[in-house]
């Protein structure tokens, strides 16, 4: 693995946290907006799934491992798919 892909594969990594952070803090605010308190041990709680799968896509991404496809199809992006009997 090259070390472009590594810097890369790092940056999504950091990218994917960012975003599941700043949707937790929209949740947060808009609770707080509607006179709904969050208990601090749902916020840790939250910040650890969040770590936890930030660690998964760092082993994943050291160890070659696939991560999860969500979407796409499985085997690459030149997967095409057809209606029509083979």
């Amino acid at each position: 693995m090259s070390l472009s892909a590594i810097l890369l594969g790092l940056i999504n990594i950091a990218i994917v946290i960012a975003i599941l952070l700043l949707i937790g803090a929209v949740i947060l605010w808009f609770c707080s907006w509607m006179g709904l308190p969050v208990p601090p041990n749902v916020q840790k709680g939250f910040i650890v799934v969040v770590a936890l799968i930030g660690l998964y896509m760092l082993v994943a991404l050291l160890l070659g491992i696939p991560s999860l496809r969500v979407i796409g199809f499985p085997g690459g992006g030149n997967s095409v798919a057809t209606t029509t009997p083979a």
